[in-house]
């Protein structure tokens, strides 16, 4: 089966992101398809380089990273919800004249676009959220 995810809550903040990852890694475990994870509303925060939690907390970020390289899942971050909490990759930050930049890939700055495009070619849309 082919599946999408779609993360709309902020790490550390809520479960929405650690369920959403765990389900992920359960999804591919399984022999499943996870097409993309795409972050939206405060789950952009998700993709935020700089994060460094305590030592005895999950990493997402390096968690979503890791699922992304080991499985070639897309990871794609809303670009309205994430410029307007400050999260910009290298060529959003030159364009917008900023000094640095919080996203890397293997997370992308994507449309809403790509998210319609998920729910279309996938068998299920699977929503995380606080």
């Amino acid at each position: 089966m082919r599946y999408a995810i779609l993360l709309m809550g902020a790490p550390y903040s809520s479960q929405a992101a650690h369920s959403a990852l765990r389900f992920a890694r359960a999804l591919v475990g399984r022999g499943h398809r996870l097409e993309g994870v795409f972050f939206y509303h405060d789950g952009v925060h998700n993709a935020a380089r700089l994060a460094t939690p305590p030592q005895d907390e999950p990493h997402l970020v390096d968690g979503w990273a890791a699922l992304a390289a080991e499985h070639g899942v897309p990871l794609q971050v809303c670009i309205a919800a994430a410029l307007r909490r400050g999260l910009l990759d290298e060529r959003e930050a030159a364009r917008h004249g900023k000094q640095g930049h919080s996203i890397e890939p293997p997370f992308e700055l994507t449309g809403l676009g790509q998210l319609v495009d998920l729910g279309l070619h996938c068998d299920r849309l699977v929503t995380f959220g606080p």
